[in-house]
């Protein structure tokens, strides 16, 4: 009965049978039986169907918040017998570029724990040698990282999404109100950076082959203690994404170029290649979808 109602929780979530299906990859028919077949159990019926949708009885909207907490303290329940049998719980290890912005990482973290409750997802940041080091040693199973190297075999290399650089400063600088500027011409303007202090001197050097930074370059453990530099008009941080900020922000978001054309970053996903497990693939499968309207594969 549980695969039941979770079939049917998917069912009125999403609110209708061909997504749901989907989900947990069954055939439309197939998930629309098992619901009929809760509702024979239970002797009530749960939904009103119509031609292509459906709508909750008073029955079925008790029901669905019902089994909500249900299977949570099922999941739960499951969680502490396996902590309490002694085995051991199973680790998906991520690392993640310190700064990195996007929301499409967080939603894969959410939809792959919903999924696996059992296994614990341990994230850690840093900047690209960090996470590049940690993965070749074993440190970390996936790295989301930038490309600054050329791909090799003894990796799976997967392009996820490829942005302009930009750059964020005070609101109050002039050259806020642009909607590009050259990194040559920000050379008055101290260059703000993410990086812990053993990574300083590579951060730099990148920037400065990369980018044709010429300002002096200024370092910030993490992104808050950044934007308080920025905010007191203190230096200007690069940053991906291409939107400018609009009306009553303290800091604001521009293009940044080299040369008059825009400066590309690609983000990928790189997984050790005797290291392609299930849990693996199906975090990369799960963090492909939240990019796909972007790229192709």
């Amino acid at each position: 009965m549980l695969k039941q109602i979770r079939y049917f929780q998917s069912v009125v979530r999403l609110g209708n049978f061909t997504a749901a299906a989907e989900e947990h990859f069954i055939s439309q028919s197939a998930i629309s039986q098992q619901i009929k077949a809760l509702e024979n159990e239970l002797g009530v019926e749960l939904l009103q169907r119509k031609k292509r949708s459906f709508t909750l009885t008073k029955a079925g909207e008790f029901f669905y918040k019902k089994s909500l907490v249900l299977v949570a303290d099922y999941d739960a329940v499951c969680r502490e017998l396996h902590h309490l049998s002694g085995e051991s719980e199973q680790h998906l290890k991520i690392g993640v570029l310190r700064g990195y912005s996007g929301n499409e990482f967080r939603i894969a973290v959410s939809d792959f724990s919903a999924k696996n409750p059992d296994i614990s997802v341990e994230i850690t940041t840093g900047n690209h040698e960090e996470l590049y080091n940690d993965l070749r040693s074993g440190k970390i199973d996936i790295a989301l990282n930038d490309q600054r190297r050329a791909f090799s075999d003894e990796y799976i290399n997967i392009v996820l999404d490829m942005q302009e650089y930009c750059i964020e400063l005070s609101a109050n600088n002039p050259i806020a109100q642009l909607d590009s500027v050259n990194a040559e011409d920000l050379k008055n303007i101290p260059c703000i950076l993410l990086a812990s202090e053993s990574q300083q001197e590579t951060e730099q050097m990148f920037y400065r082959e990369y980018f044709g930074i010429r300002s002096e370059i200024r370092f910030a453990d993490n992104i808050e203690n950044a934007r308080m530099l920025l905010i007191q008009g203190k230096g200007y941080m690069p940053i991906e994404g291409g939107e400018k900020y609009v009306g009553g922000e303290i800091t604001s978001k521009i293009k940044l170029t080299k040369n008059d054309k825009p400066i590309i970053r690609r983000y990928c996903a790189f997984i050790k290649s005797d290291n392609f497990t299930n849990h693996t693939e199906e975090f990369l499968n799960i963090l492909k979808e939240q990019f796909f309207y972007k790229l192709e594969f």
